[in-house]
């Protein structure tokens, strides 16, 4: 496994950029703003799923962690969860104990794409990637969280981005794996059609499925009429089953009429890590979006034998990146010794050879820039 690092200079920002607690009645929806809100319950409870009623329709959040930490926000593709999309890369040790010692994490799903979800209701309008970006605001806002830290994949991805470029003093870092940011071409857009009226009369299946695993996986682990597929695939399969059609179609339609924000790019404010797998039908997007940032402040990851999904098939790939990336904020993986009291997880024993780039296969490339490290001022 080779992964091809492109960065400019590390950049330190104020630590703990803003994470503050608010209420919340469980078991119940909640609107945000005005008068309303949570009055009674003393504490948010860590590991359950909470229902935060926006300007736009409900959301579901699950959130991990003490809420005292800087926060971690959390949007997945079409069809997926945070359980679907982030599970593999929660599962690895080490990238654990990066993100639960540093952050406390709020994976939002899109509109019914949450366990155990309701059919969203026909008369209810299909939104505009605006307004479902407008909906993470409004659960931040719900959350009383100022600013965050945002990891999105593919169409979670475009949805964060498109959340950065909107309330951009709320966004301090992006970290997106083979993001969108271009309008759909036109054979997407008339695939996606397709795809959505086949899902639309005849529900999840088979060649529904066989599109959306193209769209997350890599050819190495789709298997083949010699090889079978593997465990993450027949698992991700089996979650798909599970999956309410309605609701992926609703979300499609969404992500199907989004807009270029490619000349937009120059305006984000904040520092970004972009991971994009070899074989992502979507990696031009990223090498596109690439182009349109600031060197100094962006950095790209290209995964080797990879699909888009790399949360999930190569989650470990992610360490590294994530490590350099983090330690700009003055957020690093805690050593043994020194284990945070409130991390569910304690940071696996592994020698620090072992931890070198070169032992994990990972090359970097700097960008060689002008500026000095003293003369960056946020």
């Amino acid at each position: 496994m080779w992964v091809h690092l492109h960065f400019g200079p590390t950049v330190t920002l104020p630590g703990g950029f803003g994470s503050t607690a608010v209420l919340l009645r469980l078991g119940t929806f909640l609107m945000i703003g005005g008068t309303s809100g949570p009055t009674s319950e003393p504490h948010l409870t860590t590991g359950k799923e909470h229902h935060v009623l926006t300007n736009h329709g409900s959301l579901s959040v699950s959130f991990y962690g003490d809420p005292e930490k800087p926060a971690l926000v959390t949007y997945p593709d079409v069809a997926l969860n945070h359980m679907s999309c982030f599970q593999g890369l929660f599962l690895c040790p080490e990238v654990a104990s990066l993100l639960l010692y540093n952050f406390c994490i709020y994976h939002i799903s899109p509109p019914g794409h949450e366990l155990s979800a309701v059919p969203v209701s026909s008369d209810v309008p299909v939104l505009s990637v605006d307004q479902l970006a407008d909906q993470v605001a409004d659960v931040l806002d719900f959350f009383g969280l100022d600013s965050v830290m945002c990891l999105g994949v593919t169409a979670g991805a475009y949805i964060l981005t498109l959340l950065a470029l909107k309330y951009s003093k709320r966004v301090v870092g992006l970290i997106l794996v083979s993001p969108l940011c271009k309008a759909p071409s036109r054979k997407e857009w008339i695939c996606n059609k397709l795809m959505s009226n086949f899902l639309y009369f005849y529900g999840m299946c088979d060649l529904i499925k066989e599109w959306l695993i193209q769209r997350y996986f890599g050819e190495e682990v789709c298997g083949t009429s010699q090889d079978p597929e593997s465990d993450i695939v027949q698992a991700c399969s089996r979650l798909l089953d599970g999956r309410r059609n309605a609701n992926i179609w609703w979300f499609l339609q969404s992500i199907n009429e989004r807009h270029d924000l490619t000349e937009a790019l120059k305006e984000l404010q904040c520092r970004m890590l972009i991971f994009v797998g070899e074989n992502s039908p979507f990696r031009s997007d990223a090498l596109n979006m690439t182009t349109k940032l600031d060197r100094e402040n962006s950095v790209l990851v290209e995964v080797k034998k990879c699909g888009s999904l790399v949360t999930e098939e190569q989650p470990r790939a992610m360490l590294s990146p994530m490590e350099y990336f983090l330690a700009g904020f003055n957020l690093y993986r805690p050593n043994e010794l020194s284990c945070s009291p409130r991390s569910p997880l304690s940071p696996s024993c592994i020698s620090p050879e072992l931890l070198s780039p070169e032992s994990m296969g990972v090359k970097l490339k700097p960008i060689k820039t002008r500026t000095s490290l003293e003369s960056i001022d946020f």
